[in-house]
């Protein structure tokens, strides 16, 4: 694998196209990592052949390293606990002013689209700290994947966070695997391998598929994968527990 150094501007890299799916919800299985590098290689969207990127360091990137960007937002969950929570005191006026013209996230997060999991107010940091992507039961696609290697090879984010969470409707669904109006049930197949692994327990599951979607970063994206080589980023599995407001990290 090639170490890859893109440059986009801030207003981000426009695609069309992509068929790269970590996931195949039609079939109903998930597709291989070399069926998911195969794809991505033909698409010119993973290995960085295609025209959006090119060789010079991006501008905007955070000075933090891994381990330091993790223990911040760890440190900010801390504080959301207790209900003291600094970004409340940052002057949101000069905030939006210095974000205009670019961004710095130090970190990204993956969370599900739960309401009850307020993300940014959960590490407690405010405007153009974080990145968060949301998808119903926080599982990778393509989309996803895309957005999360952008974060980090382009915007410079240290630490990747998948974070799970209790009471997951998604996973109670998967598990019940009952028919379910629309294209819901295309969720199940993500979430099915953390069913198999872990049983019928909703919160046990969620821990599962947490620690599964954080392991499909790490190895069906060469992107995010010669960054952590290089120790530029450090991606972790974490868990959200909707009563106390706590993360807590999975091994």
């Amino acid at each position: 694998m090639r170490s890859l150094v893109p440059v986009i501007d801030d207003s981000g890299p426009r695609h069309s196209g992509c068929q790269c799916m970590v996931h195949d919800h039609a079939a109903g299985s998930r597709v291989s990592r070399r069926g998911f590098l195969a794809t991505a290689t033909a698409s010119g969207i993973i290995l960085g052949s295609a025209a959006p990127f090119a060789s010079r360091t991006a501008s905007a990137q955070s000075v933090l390293s891994p381990d330091a960007a993790l223990a911040r937002l760890m440190d900010g969950n801390a504080r959301f606990m207790t209900g003291r929570l600094a970004s409340f005191d940052e002057d949101l006026t000069i905030l939006k002013q210095n974000t205009v013209a670019k961004q710095e996230p130090f970190a990204a997060v993956l969370s599900c689209i739960d309401s009850r999991v307020p993300v940014e107010l959960a590490f407690d940091e405010s405007i153009g700290h974080l990145i968060v992507a949301r998808v119903a039961g926080n599982i990778c696609t393509s989309e996803i994947v895309a957005s999360l290697e952008y974060g980090a090879a382009v915007l410079g984010t240290k630490v990747i966070v998948v974070l799970g969470h209790s009471g997951c409707g998604a996973v109670k669904a998967t598990i019940a695997a009952k028919p379910v109006p629309g294209q819901i049930s295309a969720l199940y197949a993500p979430i099915r391998p953390a069913v198999e692994r872990a049983g019928s327990d909703p919160d046990t599951v969620s821990r599962a598929n947490a620690q599964i979607q954080a392991d499909l970063l790490r190895t069906a994206s060469p992107v995010i994968a010669d960054l952590m080589a290089a120790g530029k980023l450090k991606v972790v599995a974490g868990f959200y527990e909707l009563a106390s407001g706590q993360v807590s990290l999975l091994t």
